[in-house]
């Protein structure tokens, strides 16, 4: 069945959406985005994801085409269209097409920006890999230094990605002078004697969504928490690892560079973090 997706202000079925080939996210990577996942037919961390949205398109002085509320309403809209139960709401906005390719940003008075979103059905609460982990390969980062900015210049994770495939291994992390910043698509994090360590937020790492709320669960269950870098070394020799993200949730880590953590199956302390953030999702969701 098709989809129906939102492009400037039209829902359409998929197959009729259309972008100008002079669209500067096409060309240029001159654009942000968002994904918000749905759980039950409901949006989860909305407010989150719509106040990172802002900040980003602030970042990079690109006017925003739609206000909060009439964005929630089309995520609310696109769930009932395509009766999506669970899965993700990919959004993205570019600076729009101004008709031919210049490296100058073209005058936002004159050329509005570009706004898409559509649903993905996929799986996200019970899936296998929650029960038994995921393994992970380190690469070096060397991606721009604005990582804070949730723009879609996502090349290098994408290889990041292939990478760990090649490797057999699930995903990487990426390491920059010696410390890990964050995964291809998600945040990283090691537990070592109880102790939760993550890296402290700056333009190395995207402040991710899921990230603020798991911590801030992670407080209020009085566990303890850590915001610092840590390098791989330390990370191979940590009692459990696990990523998050909007996707994926907390996601338990038992391998690194072949390296097996702990007993090489998932720990408590994101197991229960798993649990803890899904109960309380759900009962916030929008």
């Amino acid at each position: 069945m098709s989809r129906t997706v939102y492009v400037n202000g039209e829902y359409l079925p998929e197959a009729e959406a259309k972008v100008s080939v002079f669209d500067r996210g096409f060309l240029f990577a001159d654009g942000v985005y968002e994904v918000t996942s749905v759980l039950g037919g409901k949006l989860l961390d909305f407010e989150g994801h719509a106040k990172r949205l802002q900040r980003s398109l602030a970042e990079l002085d690109m006017p925003s085409p739609i206000s909060t509320e009439d964005l929630l309403e089309v995520h609310r809209e696109l769930v009932r269209r395509n009766d999506l139960d669970e899965g993700m709401i990919y959004l993205q906005i570019t600076r729009g097409a101004a008709g031919d390719r210049d490296f100058v940003f073209p005058d936002p008075e004159v050329t509005p920006p570009t706004i898409v979103l559509f649903t993905q059905s996929k799986t996200l609460a019970d899936v296998p890999a929650a029960k038994t982990g995921i393994k992970v390969i380190s690469i070096d980062d060397i991606r721009w230094g604005r990582r804070d900015i949730k723009t879609v210049q996502l090349l290098y994770p994408s290889m990041g990605k292939m990478m760990a495939k090649a490797a057999g291994a699930d995903d990487a992390w990426m390491v920059e002078d010696g410390e890990v910043t964050e995964g291809t698509s998600n945040n990283a994090y090691i537990v070592k004697d109880g102790k939760i360590i993550t890296r402290h937020l700056g333009s190395e790492i995207l402040h991710g969504i899921t990230r603020a709320a798991v911590l801030r669960f992670a407080r209020e269950a009085q566990m303890v928490v850590e915001e610092r870098a840590f390098t791989i070394e330390e990370a191979k020799e940590a009692d459990e690892a696990f990523v998050t993200s909007a996707s994926s949730f907390v996601m338990p880590v038992v391998s690194i560079d072949g390296v097996s953590l702990g007993d090489g199956m998932p720990g408590p302390v994101a197991a229960r973090l798993r649990e803890i953030y899904l109960d309380e999702s759900r009962k916030a969701a929008v």
